[in-house]
Formats: structure tokens, C-alpha cells, sequence
């Protein structure tokens, strides 16, 4: 069975940070920037960045439908910051023409934890790591109500900020900014995307 490639979306954000935490795991990474590079993947990571520009962007690349398509068939899909707004049911304060997914079932403020000037960083407890995960949070957007489906993995100050709902995971903050690659490979993982180095 060939192994599996995971895309990061590399329209517009920190996609090479991605990149390189996949890569530090042994599996195969390819940029996505159009349909062809979609159908290519496995998987797909939407990094963060700036949430209308990227919607926008998935339009005007004419990525938008492909891949709405290939969420809605199941696959697996690990959005972080801006990444979590585009696939949200429902966004606060989204411009008028901005468009998100709607597959994971929350519901997000943009921007909901202040301006650049309020960024932060953080120690959080998540299920299923044996120690805290150092989490930044850069414009990041606050989760404002979850539905029954979605399983919260992480809170900080009684507000979900990792979650999982089937094949989708998100993050309101920059698990790529540190070395630390645990929740990359903990949606490898439950996605039951094996590395290479699982299998040596």
C-alpha cells in the first residue's frame, strides 16, 4: 500500500511550518494550490493566516468546490487558526462574502482573542498527551459554542481550543510555530494516516 501524502493548503499562511512538522514524521508533504494538487493527497492541513484572504483565494484558484467535495466524502483535514474559521459552521464577524466549509460543527469568532498586540502563549492540558502542549495564539479565533458531535480536546479559561469532530480536527492556535509535533501526529493518527517512521 503506498504511503500516504498529506497536503497543506499553500494558498496563503504559515504552510512551510506545516510542512516541515509532517516531514519531521516521516511522511510525504505536497503543496496544494490547485484542483490537480488536490486530488494528489490523502489528507489536507489548512494553515494559519488571514481567513478572508484565503476564502477569497479558494475562489479565484477555483479550489473551492474540489474541495468541499473531497470534505464532504471524508477526507481527513487538520485546520489551525485560520484554518478552523474556514471550517466552522458558522463565523462572527466574517466579512459579508466570506465562505467557510461547514464541517466541523462550531461556531468561531474571528479574531476573538484580540489584535496582533494581543497575542499569547500558553501551557494547555490535552487529552491523550501525557504532558502540556506550549500553545501561541496569534489573532486567534475564540470558539463561541460547540455541537453535540464535536469531542473538545483542549480548553484554556473554559474555552474549547482543540477539537475534533470525525476525519475533521482544528486549532485556534500555532501548533507549527514549536518543535513540538505531537498534534500532527495525533491527527495522523486517528486518521489512521501511518508515518514512515511508524513502520521502520
Amino acid at each position: 500500500m503506498p504511503a500516504p501524502v498529506i497536503g497543506v493548503l499553500a494558498l496563503q499562511g504559515a504552510f512551510a511550518a506545516h510542512e516541515d512538522a509532517l516531514r519531521g514524521l516521516g511522511v510525504a508533504t505536497r503543496q496544494v494550490r490547485t484542483p490537480a494538487d488536490l486530488a494528489q493527497v490523502d489528507a489536507l492541513v489548512m494553515p494559519g493566516g488571514e481567513s478572508t484572504t484565503m476564502s477569497r483565494l479558494l475562489r479565484t484558484s477555483h479550489m473551492y468546490q474540489p474541495l468541499a467535495d473531497r470534505l464532504g466524502s471524508g477526507m481527513p483535514v487538520f485546520g489551525t487558526c485560520a484554518g478552523m474559521i474556514l471550517l466552522a459552521t458558522e463565523v462572527i464577524d466574517g466579512r459579508p462574502d466570506q465562505r467557510s466549509f461547514g464541517v466541523i460543527d462550531l461556531t468561531v469568532r474571528r479574531n476573538g482573542y484580540g489584535r496582533q498586540v494581543d497575542s499569547f502563549e500558553t501551557d494547555i492540558e490535552v487529552r491523550g498527551l501525557a504532558t502540556p502542549f506550549h500553545a501561541v495564539f496569534i489573532r486567534a479565533p475564540k470558539v463561541m459554542a460547540t455541537g453535540a458531535a464535536v469531542e473538545v480536546l483542549a480548553v484554556h479559561d473554559d474555552v474549547p481550543v482543540l477539537a475534533q469532530q470525525a476525519h475533521v480536527m482544528v486549532a485556534s492556535f500555532h501548533p507549527e510555530i514549536t518543535p513540538d509535533a505531537r498534534l500532527h501526529r495525533m491527527f495522523l493518527e486517528h486518521n489512521g494516516l501511518s508515518t514512515e517512521k511508524e513502520r521502520a
